[in-house]
């Protein structure tokens, strides 16, 4: 069984809160966007966990596709051992969320896998066991969302109008990095209703914190969004606590130009919303 988990991008994203857990209230979108991994999963005589790609590195035992394959497991002792093979194309430590989605992925494929019957509901209980924003990427459309980014509604955000251009220096932002010196307070903007405005607005409108915070240790971050605006992008932005930048461009007026110099390598990507 081979599906492709797909990441997203963050449209905006605010610290409201520290919660008694340690865990902060967020408000955000997350908008699905068409880089994918690819995830196979079948029955075997024994487990295996593989992985291709992009290199992770780590001990696989703490791969969130293994850890989900352990947490269904143990309720549901039908699910024998299986072959996971794993070819990452979304890099880490990105701010996409590729890992969670290949987590999502993995549970909803061995539901099926196994005619678990788990409702997408359910399947979203166990996500949000794996990960603050595990349980998103049950989703198919844009989503906004609220308390760890695990509750959400759905949103209508129409970018067919537009290209979008991800770049990824050859760094990473750890999370507790992106957090040490955020202030929560309330999001000066409702979300869900800057993104009816035009997206030529968005500048203006629609901040993601974390670049305040991300940005004065990670220069090499802010320089490519500053030249995602500079290429005539209608609205750049980082994503989650980065360390990727993505920029809007009308596909009328796509451009074609180099990629801003780069000392170590830069991973790039063409996209489109889902």
């Amino acid at each position: 069984m081979l599906t492709r988990p797909h990441c997203k991008i963050n449209i905006g994203l605010y610290v409201t809160a520290k919660r008694p857990d340690g865990f902060h209230n967020i408000e955000t979108l997350f908008l699905p966007i068409s880089l994918c991994d690819e995830l196979e999963i079948d029955k075997a005589d024994g487990f295996m966990f593989q992985q291709e790609g992009i290199p992770i590195g780590g001990n696989p035992d703490n791969n969130l596709c293994v850890k989900a394959y352990r947490l269904l497991q143990q309720d549901f002792p039908q699910i024998s051992d299986v072959h996971i093979r794993l070819r990452k194309q979304i890099p880490f430590g990105a701010g996409l969320g590729g890992g969670s989605s290949d987590a999502a992925f993995t549970l909803q494929m061995l539901n099926r896998l196994f005619s678990l019957g788990l409702t997408n509901e359910r399947l979203q209980d166990y996500a949000r066991q794996l990960g603050s924003d595990c349980a998103v990427f049950l989703e198919k459309e844009a989503v906004f969302a609220t308390e760890r980014g695990d509750r959400f509604e759905n949103i209508r955000i129409n970018l067919s109008d537009y290209a979008l251009l991800l770049l990824k220096p050859d760094e990473a932002v750890s999370t507790a990095e992106a957090y040490r010196s955020i202030s929560p307070k309330a999001a000066p903007v409702d979300l869900r209703w800057a993104a009816t405005q035009p997206v030529a607005q968005w500048k203006n409108l629609i901040h993601n914190q974390f670049e305040n915070t991300v940005f004065p240790n990670h220069p090499q971050i802010a320089a490519l969004k500053q030249w995602l605006y500079d290429q005539g992008a209608v609205y750049a932005a980082m994503s989650g606590s980065g360390a990727t930048v993505y920029g809007l461009f009308p596909k009328a007026q796509q451009p074609y130009f180099s990629l801003p110099d780069n000392k170590g390598s830069l991973f790039s990507a063409w996209v489109q919303p889902l």
